[in-house]
């Protein structure tokens, strides 16, 4: 399994991972040819068409030496091209859509019975994915979709037309999801949706969110609440209340900015200005003053002057950000912006971005300074820190979501899913260092069930799922700006 772009496609390949498990598929040994490989792919960035193709370039001569072998290619980009992917890789079996993932087992196997392609792309949802078997990547932490689909019109977005529009879960199905991934061991839960704090609208409850998250307030055994993404038009005062009033919603918030000029988020079609941005980002700090807010930004869109720039530069010097994930725009297929004149110039755009990172990085790093001195409590995560072995330290999350990367004591247990005390002794743009010994170790529910999966008699049968970094954002020569709001 290989998944690119937003956490919603990360939790649609922890469904399609346990469909084939339900189907009888096992995962593949580490040192094995698999008999099926599934891309669940982005069309959000322009570069990833050319890495889907890239990969299935490089598998032909695998597929070639292994009959019987199939590939299957899901996601927004298969939505988007459709009979596109078999005409540029005829060696692909399997073609099927965001709004189909149900049927990749079925496809499959007609693929093999009947020796052809099968291309199959559904125009509408036509099973909530969370009803759907899973096999989740994480026992402590779970992402939980409350929505799918966007009925926002943003300009450089494509996602509307490949995710469709809003479909609401009933607040009673979403609860007993949360219930039962933390019975299964999850302390930490992520609520997913393409716009969170519209939830609510198909049934038209404007405080559907807010009473969601006070609601996840009330199951035991969950410690940590956490959502993504919220759009600042939507954004109302009864959530932050919920936010500070709810002890396990986690003092942290990500909320896609795109760009400081009024002017272009008109062209975006963003429906808020800066200045109430900027609002929402003092109501939250004023109900939680230790909350970390992050953005996604957008440099270069159609008509960006370099005053509209400033402007954008402006915002994020007022919002002291504790991190940004910055995007290089680029023409997508589909989307108003690109038929837009004005087209910035990509020396232009890879100037203004080179600014802007210098400027996020400066304040992410004064923000993070201010952690220095205090003792946090770290989420023990699996495989955050890529040196962890190197300088036998662990890697973890605090409450406001900041990296952390903390020294252990020889011979002290310390597990995924437990909790820690540290202090934090440094700090850079993207990640807190804990390096003066682990204060106190709390062993949670989560990290027995880590544990228990991990046990060595026991073959772990997981999906690898390409999480998406929430550190230092990798600079794209050529992207937009994230799955919508996602």
């Amino acid at each position: 399994m290989r998944t690119y772009g937003c956490q919603m496609n990360v939790h649609d390949s922890e469904r399609l991972s346990g469909l084939l498990e339900d189907a009888g598929y096992q995962r593949a040994a580490e040192d094995a040819t698999p008999d099926v490989v599934v891309f669940n792919t982005c069309a959000v960035r322009e570069n990833a068409d050319n890495r889907l193709y890239g990969n299935l370039g490089h598998l032909r001569p695998v597929k070639d030496s292994h009959p019987g072998m199939q590939i299957a290619v899901g996601g927004c980009l298969a939505q988007k091209d459709r009979g596109e992917i078999v005409r540029r890789a005829p060696w692909v079996d399997v073609v099927f859509g965001t709004h189909n993932i149900g049927s990749l087992p079925v496809l499959l196997e007609r693929a093999r019975v009947r020796r052809e392609a099968q291309v199959e792309i559904a125009e509408s949802l036509e099973t909530f994915p969370s009803t759907l078997p899973t096999r989740r990547e994480s026992v402590y932490a779970a992402w939980v979709s409350i929505s799918v689909g966007c009925n926002n019109t943003c300009t450089f977005c494509i996602v509307p037309a490949l995710r469709g529009k809003e479909k609401d879960r009933r607040p009673g199905d979403i609860l007993a999801e949360v219930r039962a991934v933390v019975a299964e061991g999850a302390i930490e839960v992520t609520l997913l949706g393409q716009n969170v704090n519209a939830y609510g609208s198909e049934f038209g409850d404007r405080q559907a969110f807010s009473k969601l998250l006070r609601a996840c307030g009330e199951v035991e055994g969950l410690e940590r609440v956490r959502f993504t993404s919220p759009h600042p038009r939507d954004f109302t005062d009864d959530v932050i209340a919920a936010m500070a009033e709810t002890p396990n919603v986690m003092p942290q918030l990500h909320m896609p900015l795109q760009s400081g000029s009024d002017r272009v988020l008109r062209a975006m079609r963003r429906s808020y200005r800066s200045d109430r941005f900027l609002r929402i980002v003092e109501k939250v700090r004023e109900a939680m003053p230790e909350a970390a807010i992050s953005t996604d930004i957008i440099v270069g869109f159609p008509g960006e002057t370099e005053e509209d720039f400033a402007e954008t530069l402006k915002v994020v010097e007022q919002a002291r950000f504790a991190h940004a994930y910055t995007f290089q725009y680029s023409k997508r297929p589909g989307t108003p912006a690109a038929s837009m004149d004005d087209q910035v110039p990509a020396e232009v755009v890879k100037e203004r971005y080179q600014r802007l990172l210098e400027l996020q990085e400066r304040v992410s790093e004064e923000e993070n300074a201010k952690q220095v001195g205090r003792e946090v409590e770290v989420l023990v995560a699996e495989g955050e820190g890529r040196k962890d072995d190197v300088h036998r330290r662990m890697s973890g999350r605090a409450r406001d979501n900041r990296l952390v990367h903390f020294a252990v004591d020889e011979g002290l247990a310390v597990r995924p899913g437990d909790m820690v005390t540290v202090e934090v002794t440094y700090a850079a743009p993207h990640h807190l260092v804990a390096d003066s010994g682990v204060r106190a170790v709390r062993r949670t529910r989560a990290g027995d069930a880590w544990e228990a999966r991990n046990a060595p008699a026991e073959h772990s049968s997981g999906v690898l799922l390409g999480m998406p970094k929430l550190g230092a954002p990798d600079p794209l020569p050529a992207a937009t700006g994230g799955c919508c709001d996602a």
